[in-house]
């Protein structure tokens, strides 16, 4: 814990003028980030006496190691570089909302020739006309299937449309009238084009003209006694009244407004927000955060204002922002939602009328949010500290691990020899920093040499990274401070308080394995002179825990929350180590010789295979017959030649039980340090580096 008198700036180093301000851990890590009209007073705040500070607050500044500003001309800037800065570093104080779920929209994408409809989640992108979100994916589907009578756009995916474009025929939406199959040209791009047009403009609530165009073609079509088309006609304009009904008329005057509900307690707090379009709601979604810091509603509310509009422009921004309090000040945040726009944003609280009782309702599914939240996590961070507290009583820890950091070593019969390192803090999964090794030490099956090589590796790193930072002067200088065995340097590149490679250390490390594993571990981290950090290791076969220097296991209670988050950790790390096992062995095998032959690229490869039928045909060809292929000249056919006589055939695939050779056999589907079956795990949300 520090002290914040020890880096306290001195009176008068600090400008009496808006601007950023960022609080750094003493691994340089940014873990606060605030904005301030007066930076002077808005600091001196932070460094008075801690038994005056809320308990959140003091804990972020006994964190803190240093604190640093930058100086903007404006509060608008001050909001704009806050809200950038807390995108780019993440920090672990900051007040941060976790959507209660991952939203669809409703996406129109107008940036290919053929725009489609269908639904999207994650990151909005150029070119793409969104409409939601959406509660669920069932609901958008719902609403597309009535609208493509009235407008049959393209809903298909690439593959399906260059298929249908191929075979000259339709999909089974063609067939029954809901896509107009502009795969097999029944209609221009330009037509689709303002098909796709016509059905965003609908989705916008611009819904009035074409009912009256339907109406005014059914009554001609009347007229006519062409009573097949005005039944038709008359089905379109009850799919577009059925459609219009699932999102009833709120407010009049075809109103376009977002309405920001917020509920709080001591600890949490959550925001829900109804979107408004054309006086209908279009979209709800909501969030919740854990207030690190004494902080009032208003500041909530701006919070949430730049999660919502911080990668907004345009319409994407309302007319109208209804909030349940002010931002204080709030002509910045007013100047910047208008700046977002393009146009002038009014941002206030309803006093009276319709938008007052809407956002009544807004507050009752912000309550009923936080309620909900409230009693899903209550367990969870009961049982994750429970966990935490039984891992450190169990291995004589100092204090619970927060960081845990877990390796695991995967082959198949020694090949593609790899490992992995997952990471666990709070308890919760880290994947942005999850990392991927190639054992290059040796060659061969060896899992207590791969362990030592890989948790030197991992903590040379460590040991790097602090000595660039400064934290660390005992030993040689950078020149002698080896990473997988080249000398660091000036290479390492700062990155100014993000988080780099490996520079925040763990306070556990786990290895998969008993006590050899163990003790190569812990051998490791003693030969780079690391003591201040536990090792311990799961073996499968008892889910025995095996601590450096014992006989004999620790022997957690098959019920120990403290087990199951060990186990928890072990299996997320073999399943990551085995994913990428396999990646690398299936690239292994569909490797060809053919691959290093220089200038031969990917067709004249296909043609050689379909002429000749396979690489071991090819390689008993002559030049002469080599040369029958198209494309394939002399000089060509004598340069593949040599690269096939150099290369090595692959040892056939033999059936251990009979002893048949057999061809063109699917590879064996087992890996890991102990050669048990690959089980295909979920896939990586995010995928970790490889080192």
């Amino acid at each position: 814990m520090a002290d914040p008198s020890s880096y306290r700036p001195r009176p008068g180093e600090i400008p009496d003028t808006p601007g950023v301000y960022r609080f750094r851990d003493e691994h340089r890590r940014v873990i606060y980030v605030g904005k301030a009209k007066s930076l002077r007073q808005r600091l001196a705040n932070y460094f008075q006496d801690l038994a005056n500070l809320h308990p959140r607050t003091r804990s972020m500044v006994t964190t803190a190691a240093s604190v640093e500003w930058t100086v903007v001309s404006t509060e608008v800037e001050a909001l704009q570089l806050e809200y950038s800065w807390i995108k780019e570093y993440d920090p672990r104080f900051n007040v941060k909302y976790r959507d209660d779920k991952s939203y669809p929209y409703l996406a129109v994408t107008m940036n290919e020739e053929f725009p489609r409809v269908q639904v999207m989640r994650g990151h909005k992108k150029k070119g793409v006309r969104y409409f939601g979100p959406y509660a669920h994916a069932w609901a958008i589907r719902d609403t597309v299937d009535l609208l493509l009578r009235v407008f049959p756009v393209r809903t298909c995916s690439a593959g399906v449309f260059k298929n249908a474009a191929r075979t000259g025929r339709p999909c089974l939406l063609g067939y029954i009238g809901k896509c107009s199959a502009p795969c097999v040209g029944r209609i221009t791009p330009e037509d689709h084009r303002e098909l796709a047009e016509e059905f965003s403009d609908f989705m916008a609530g611009r819904t009035g003209t074409y009912l009256r165009r339907l109406e005014r073609q059914m009554t001609e079509a009347a007229e006519e006694m062409e009573y097949e088309r005005a039944a038709r006609l008359r089905d379109d304009i009850e799919a577009l009244k059925k459609a219009m009904e699932k999102n009833a008329v709120v407010l009049a005057d075809a109103t376009d407004a977002d309405l920001v509900a917020v509920a709080e307690d001591e600890l949490e707090a959550a925001v829900q927000i109804f979107h408004v379009r054309g006086g209908r709601v279009r979209g709800q979604r909501g969030w919740v955060t854990d207030k690190v810091e004494e902080i009032t509603t208003g500041a909530l509310v701006e919070h949430a204002l730049q999660q919502l509009y911080g990668e907004e422009s345009g319409d994407a921004v309302p007319k109208e922002v209804l909030v349940p309090a002010l931002p204080e000040p709030v002509e910045p945040v007013q100047e910047w939602l208008t700046g977002r726009r393009g146009a002038n944003v009014s941002l206030r609280i309803p006093q009276r009328g319709d938008k007052k009782a809407l956002m009544e309702t807004v507050q009752r599914n912000a309550l009923q949010a936080l309620a909900l939240h409230k009693t899903k996590r209550a367990s969870d961070l009961t049982t994750r500290s429970r966990a935490l507290e039984e891992i450190a009583e169990a291995l004589d820890l100092d204090s619970a691990p927060l960081r845990i950091e877990c390796y695991d070593v995967s082959h198949l019969q020694g090949d593609d020899v790899v490992a992995s390192m997952v990471v666990f803090e709070d308890g919760l999964q880290r994947k942005g920093e999850y990392r991927r090794f190639q054992i290059r030490g040796f060659a061969g099956q060896d899992d207590v040499r791969s362990m030592h090589e890989v948790i030197t590796r991992r903590f040379r790193r460590y040991l790097a990274e602090k000595e660039k930072t400064g934290e660390w002067t005992e030993g040689a200088g950078s020149e002698d401070v080896l990473v997988d065995g080249e000398p660091v340097g000036d290479t390492l590149k700062d990155d100014d308080g993000r988080p780099r490679k490996f520079a925040y250390p763990p306070q556990l490390v786990v290895v998969d394995g008993g006590q050899p594993q163990v003790a190569a571990a812990r051998r490791a981290l003693d030969e780079l002179g690391i003591d201040d950090i536990a090792v311990c290791g799961l073996a499968k076969r008892l889910e025995e825990v095996w601590v450096p220097g014992e006989d004999d296991p620790v022997v957690l209670p098959r019920t120990s929350e403290g087990l199951y988050m060990l186990q928890r950790v072990r299996d997320e790390a073999h399943r990551f180590a085995i994913t990428y096992q396999r990646t690398r062995r299936a690239k292994r095998f569909r490797s060809s010789p053919l691959d290093d032959v220089p200038g031969l690229g990917e067709t004249r490869k296909q043609a050689l295979i379909k002429h000749f039928g396979s690489v071991k045909k090819l390689r008993s060809a002559t030049i002469e017959q080599i040369q029958e292929v198209p494309g394939i000249g002399r000089k060509t056919a004598e340069t593949i030649a040599v690269a096939l006589a150099r290369a090595v055939p692959a040892a056939p695939a033999v059936n251990t039980a009979t002893g048949e050779i057999i061809d063109d056999e699917e590879p064996d589907t087992t890996g890991g340090s102990s050669g048990e079956p690959v089980t295909a795990g979920p896939p990586d949300e995010r995928r970790g580096q490889e080192t």
